[in-house]
């Protein structure tokens, strides 16, 4: 009798269970379904549009062909979703690419060359795992090939009007080489005697129908990208006041020479802060210059007030939503 029971407790334990599972399992189902509805209402995830046409510097992007089309298409989606570093490109482009206009124009650079800036270094002074530094990425033998120095205590890599106008000289000199600027790009990064290699190894003149490193592959197609989201913010899902942009900063320049120089009290001196200097001068490498050479720099510092948020934006507190950078 005793065991009957026993049997009876089980079985009946048994029937709990499975009636609590088959309610579990209908409220998972209830609830995955309640999930599956609300995403489809309120959540999308959009296919950048693709241009007709599309030029850099002037030259026809070939997006009649499919894998040209689906190259673009590839970076575009990945700048479009890599949310945080695209909208730090376009806040930043408004206090980089005015000096980067003005160079290009004055060298005789297409204006699209800002854009390899952008993918080279997100518009910041940062040094690769190669050793390759500032706004346009030098390696230091070829930054010094065109006329940048770079020491110990000094690295104008880092300066952006230095390191712009000696892109924009290597630029030319990649052009006269290969022809045309898309070349020119594609060989600012692979270098110039590995995409004259492979330009002659594929028997091919044109960068489109090169099969390439994937680095140099994407690369061109990633200024591409950038080009097309930061001139149509909106068009990719960014909405950017003016306001909410990084402004150029006011400076004035004083001049910088003599030997071992304490930099900190330099910048006491001239009214500011070490802080102040090194971030306006990034080109300056050391807390001392030694200066044996004895040359003299022109550095930047401050204006009055020109550290306070306020001022430097005064009248540009404009909540128009950008439409192009």
């Amino acid at each position: 009798m005793k065991k009957l029971s026993i049997i009876a407790i089980v079985l009946a334990s048994l029937a709990l269970a499975g009636e609590a599972f088959i309610f579990a399992t209908r409220k998972e189902k209830n609830d995955d379904e309640l999930l599956t509805r609300a995403i489809r209402a309120d959540y999308r995830v959009y296919a950048p549009p693709m241009p007709d046409t599309l030029y850099f510097c002037g030259e026809r992007v070939p997006l009649n062909l499919w894998y040209v089309r689906e190259g673009l298409d590839r970076e575009l989606v990945s700048n479009m979703y890599y949310q945080s570093s695209t909208l730090f490109n376009i806040k930043r482009a408004t206090r980089v690419f005015p000096t980067i206009e003005r160079i290009l124009k004055e060298e005789g650079v297409p204006q699209d060359m800002k854009y390899l800036c952008v993918i080279e270094s997100g518009l910041q002074n940062v040094t690769s795992p190669a050793g390759a530094n500032g706004y346009w990425q030098f390696m230091k033998t070829t930054g010094q090939k065109y006329g940048l120095e770079i020491g110990d205590e000094i690295d104008m890599r880092n300066d952006l009007e230095a390191a712009t106008h000696a892109a924009c000289r290597y630029l030319k000199d990649l052009k006269r080489r290969f022809g045309g600027w898309t070349e020119a790009a594609a060989a600012y990064n692979c270098g110039e005697n590995g995409l004259e290699k492979r330009l002659a190894s594929q028997r091919q003149k044109s960068y489109y129908n090169l099969y390439l490193n994937k680095e140099t592959q994407r690369y061109v197609y990633r200024i591409l990208a950038l080009k097309l989201i930061m001139q149509h913010p909106q068009d990719y899902g960014y909405t950017v006041r003016r306001c909410d942009t990084y402004p150029e900063l006011p400076y004035e320049e004083v001049l910088l020479s003599g030997k071992d120089i304490d930099l900190a009290d330099f910048a006491a001196d001239h009214g500011t802060s070490y802080k102040m200097l090194r971030t306006m001068n990034p080109w300056i490498t050391t807390d001392k210059l030694k200066n044996k050479a004895d040359k003299t720099y022109k550095v930047r510092i401050p204006t009055k007030k020109g550290t306070e948020y306020t001022t430097i934006t005064k009248g540009k507190h404009d909540t128009t939503v950008i439409e192009s950078i």
